[in-house]
């Protein structure tokens, strides 16, 4: 069994989740919909409309040094678990917590396969034994330009990786969602390209802030959160955090991926958080953290560029986006 480490920063639950955000749940939704009458009027697109610049902030990173956590106001879990992007279980907010209770996510294997010594199908229970779960908090940066602050539960994704020994050849990893459209009631809709696939650089991918999270604010991932595991890469925007992975490959050549296959014109392979680069239908450069009135600009790599821009040194940011 996986040995909880609970680090000296995590917060208790009750300060996880505070009551009286949860109590003010439709309160919260009313104020949500700006992002939700923005969707609609997109074509399939996990985006929004142009945002607003206002209220400057400082710009200096508020994440600890490693990274794995930030000093920054929690968004509430009742928040995070019922404003999400799950197109499997359709295209509206709402959408997931309300469809997606009859996913069953018990048992579950993940198959890893492609440039590995050792690859195979693991039942997650073993997948995840040899590795000690962590707490992070991160920030997450939607491509629609709101953002939350999480705290995960889970483990980092490098380790995982180099048990199955990826071999010279092995460059990228790709990932793949649950098929499973009798559960996942969007999957019957040809709004994307099914099953949903991501993939990030083996040297992204090995990162210490590439994290496998299995759980979220001390209990375990909802289903519309993307149990029972899920990526999280807090310096991409969230769709790159692929949900319900079932499969991991470990390939020579760029893999293709959802959105970038989709409008390859407004998603890039990358998805760095990039205030300089707007996505053509709106603008990048600030955000509204859901919770919040105001708008805060939004910082390079989402505030973790100094844990990770030495990746991307000498590439054109702007190009390759």
């Amino acid at each position: 069994m996986p040995v909880h480490v609970r680090p000296p920063w995590a917060l208790p639950e009750a300060d996880v989740t505070p009551a009286a955000l949860a109590l003010r749940r439709r309160e919260f939704l009313r104020g949500a919909v700006w992002a939700g009458a923005g969707i609609a009027g997109a074509l399939l697109a996990p985006g929004c409309g142009r945002a607003e610049e206002a209220g400057r902030e400082s710009a200096a990173s508020p994440v600890s040094a490693d990274g794995f956590r930030t000093e920054e106001p929690l968004t509430s879990f009742e928040a995070a678990s019922s404003y999400n992007n799950f197109y499997e279980f359709g295209t509206g907010k709402e959408d997931p917590a309300e469809r997606a209770a009859g996913l069953v996510t018990r048992p579950w294997s993940v198959r890893v396969d492609g440039e590995v010594a050792k690859p195979g199908a693991v039942a997650l229970e073993d997948f995840l034994a040899p590795h000690p779960v962590e707490e992070r908090i991160y920030r997450l940066r939607c491509v629609e330009a709101w953002s939350m602050v999480i705290p995960w539960r889970g483990i980092p994704l490098g380790p995982v990786l180099a048990r199955f020994e990826p071999t010279s050849r092995a460059k990228y990893v790709a990932f793949e969602t649950l098929h499973r459209p009798e559960q996942m009631p969007g999957q019957h809709r040809d709004v994307l390209p099914w099953p949903y696939r991501e993939g990030l650089r083996l040297d992204e991918a090995m990162h210490p802030l590439s994290f496998l999270a299995t759980g979220m604010y001390g209990r375990d991932l909802p289903n519309q959160n993307g149990a029972p595991l899920r990526l999280v890469v807090p310096w991409k925007y969230g769709f790159k955090s692929i949900k319900s992975i079932v499969r991991i490959s470990l390939v020579e050549h760029e893999p293709p991926t959802t959105w970038n296959r989709q409008a390859p014109d407004e998603y890039g392979f990358y998805a760095n958080v990039n205030p300089e680069v707007d996505h053509p239908r709106w603008s990048q450069a600030s955000e509204r953290r859901v919770g919040e009135l105001r708008r805060r600009p939004t910082l390079p790599f989402n505030g973790y560029a100094e844990q990770v821009a030495g990746l991307y040194a000498g590439m054109d940011l702007r190009t390759s986006f």
